[in-house]
């Protein structure tokens, strides 16, 4: 194969965009062609092939905002190598701003997150979110050809940076079949067993960082103490994620005295596991260009509460259209949708499983050939 240089700021298993960079990118280093891959870190399983080849690139005081500067000078110097060598180039969104290919993630021109913490974390947050618009425009205006991860971000891209929708082309993620997968109900009680979890009460999943406002867990949460101050909702939630509002959930939850009605795991590495243990994921985010956590599960068998917004929403067959959040703020709109679950769980189930079987059927494999499938035909024309 041509040369390929992927610029990216991460290309590791954690993370929707992390994931999928990786995927690629291991892709095509099995596919025997030089591949360079600028970013700040790289996966060791990368760097065991002979034709990769990692520039790393710092990341000042641990922060990306810091780093994408260096990030983009960088790439450009890649970038233009590269293509005088006659291969191909793909960047990041707003990371690096060259006239070659394009993989977009997450549009900050969509949305900008609502500040928590501290004034000082705040102002960071306004002015990051500023530095990110300004190179997002400037890279996606450059880029000869535009790849989406969903419907909802394309038309979201073209609409904040007025790149032209012809250059603009929707594939969607890819999954681990075997990792996500549905379970037996011998496999679920193993799991929940191996999890200390009781047979006897649903679970519901939250997964997502709790440093913001975006993923909506300041919804989901005074849902959970609506529906848990009756005594006939039998479901606790467990939550998987970190970040700087973390603390205060946990301080409001023992306040509350709901004990093990809301749970806080961390983070985790054992995602799949936990939701093949469960009976619901909720995720009322306010943005989401595509959502692969939803996707997982979904791919479990497992029902999904997602807004509707969210690029992932798109894949919904008609039969679980319900499970779709109209308004991610709404506290009541959410309780109503947790009950309707629990009401018809029973009828949910056979959708689920065929949608279940329709996402494990793109493989990451098969995404990043449909990936570099496209560029090698926009090469030709």
């Amino acid at each position: 194969m041509r040369p390929y240089t992927l610029i990216a700021g991460d290309f590791v298993a954690t993370g929707g965009m992390d994931r999928a960079n990786l995927a690629l990118a291991s892709y095509l280093a099995r596919q025997g062609g030089p591949v360079r891959l600028v970013a700040h870190r790289v996966a060791d399983e990368l760097l065991g092939f002979p034709n990769v080849r990692f520039v790393r690139v710092p990341k000042p005081a641990g922060a990306y905002m810091l780093g994408e500067p260096l990030l983009d000078g960088v790439g450009r110097l890649w970038a233009r190598r590269t293509l005088a060598e006659g291969g191909e180039v793909l960047a990041n969104g707003g990371n690096c701003a060259v006239p070659a290919a394009n993989w977009v993630h997450y549009v900050h021109g969509a949305y900008q997150s609502e500040g928590t913490g501290s004034l000082l974390r705040r102002l960071k947050g306004r002015v990051s979110h500023r530095l990110y618009l300004r190179g997002e425009r400037q890279a996606l205006r450059r880029a000869r050809v535009i790849i989406a991860n969903s419907e909802r971000t394309k038309e979201d891209l073209v609409v904040a940076t007025g790149a032209s929708p012809e250059r603009v082309h929707v594939i969607y993620y890819g999954i681990d079949p075997e990792r996500f997968r549905p379970r037996t109900s011998e496999e679920r009680r193993e799991a929940r067993a191996a999890l200390g979890w009781s047979e006897g009460r649903r679970v519901a999943l939250f997964v997502g960082a709790l440093g913001d406002k975006r993923k909506g867990f300041d919804t989901v949460f005074p849902a959970w103490v609506r529906l848990c101050a009756r005594g006939d909702w039998s479901v606790d939630l467990k939550v998987v994620g970190v970040g700087a509002q973390r603390e205060v959930w946990e301080r409001e939850a023992r306040e509350r005295e709901l004990g093990e009605r809301i749970q806080f795991l961390g983070f985790r590495k054992d995602v799949s596991e936990l939701m093949a243990a469960a009976d619901l994921l909720v995720a009322p985010t306010r943005y989401e260009a595509y959502g692969l956590g939803v996707h997982e599960a979904l791919c479990t068998g497992l029902p999904a509460l997602v807004s509707r917004t969210a690029g992932v929403a798109e894949r919904y067959p008609v039969g679980l259209r319900d499970l779709l959040i109209d308004k991610p703020n709404d506290v009541e709109e959410l309780v109503r949708r947790l009950e309707d679950w629990r009401t018809r769980e029973a009828q949910l189930a056979p959708d689920a499983a065929k949608l279940a079987e329709t996402l494990r059927s793109q493989t990451w494999d098969g995404m990043a050939a449909a990936i570099v499938d496209l560029l090698e035909r926009q090469r030709a024309r």
